[in-house]
């Protein structure tokens, strides 16, 4: 029996963890052959092998050009195009407006927006019509939340970035698409404390999320395999929220 996905090809940027990794798993599992992307070549190992043989992996940090040029070039010379891309790469941390550093805002943006723009930006050769592209935002681009605003605003960027590159791409057939998770069970979100607050500040996410918990990543993969799908063909430009209710009160 066929699978949704299968005889597609896709790229996963920040493959290695957390929503990144659950969302190649979803993706391979519906039949797609799995391209990752990760900074760390020990974790980048681990989850090519946990994905399955339709999985491959590329050491690769998106926030430098050189690095993407290798992995399109390689794209290219080993499967020929693209059908799903998921620009998922990016992280955080967090700081109130007097602490904010040059330093923190420039590895921000330069991953979560630089990285993402020219992440999208270089695929386009290989993107045909009927192509996916799925951007990672998150709830924290329309709510405000405290010592948290530059990551905020990367996300927001992001957001917009859909509604126009929707406009940009027009008249090819490739779709721009938006997943934007609440609070996830993911180590990026744990490493936003210390080891010993971790469950509290689950706890204290949990309480503001009207389904009483926080997401867990496979719940996210599942929405990114469904906006890769052609059950999505005609949705376009939106902002999918996966987060059990929290943006939406």
């Amino acid at each position: 029996m066929s699978k949704p996905l299968s005889d597609k090809i896709a790229l996963v940027t920040g493959g290695s963890t957390g929503i990144g990794l659950a969302s190649a798993q979803e993706l391979a599992a519906q039949g797609a052959t799995v391209w990752i992307t990760g900074r760390r070549q020990q974790e980048l190992d681990a989850a090519v092998a946990l994905i399955g043989s339709s999985a491959k992996g590329i050491q690769a940090d998106v926030s430098r050009l050189e690095d993407l040029d290798k992995v399109y070039a390689q794209i290219a010379e080993e499967s020929g195009r693209l059908d799903i891309l998921f620009a998922n790469a990016g992280g955080g941390d967090m700081l109130p407006l007097g602490a904010i550093t040059e330093e923190q805002f420039d590895r921000i943006f330069g991953t979560n927006v630089r990285g993402v723009l020219f992440t999208v930006q270089k695929a386009l050769p290989l993107l045909g019509a009927g192509s996916s592209i799925i951007l990672t935002g998150s709830t924290v681009s329309v709510k405000g939340t405290a010592n948290f605003s530059v990551y905020s605003a990367s996300k927001a960027a992001v957001r917009n970035f859909a509604r126009s590159w929707a406009l940009d791409l027009q008249g090819r057939g490739i779709r721009v698409n938006v997943v934007s998770p609440g609070p996830v069970k993911t180590p990026g979100l744990g490493e936003l404390v210390a080891e010993e607050q971790r469950q509290g500040l689950f706890d204290a996410l949990a309480a503001q999320v009207p389904l009483g918990r926080i997401g867990e990543p496979a719940e996210v993969g599942k929405a990114v395999a469904f906006l890769a799908s052609d059950a999505a063909s005609f949705i376009n430009a939106v902002e999918l929220f996966v987060d059990g209710g929290m943006a939406q009160i």
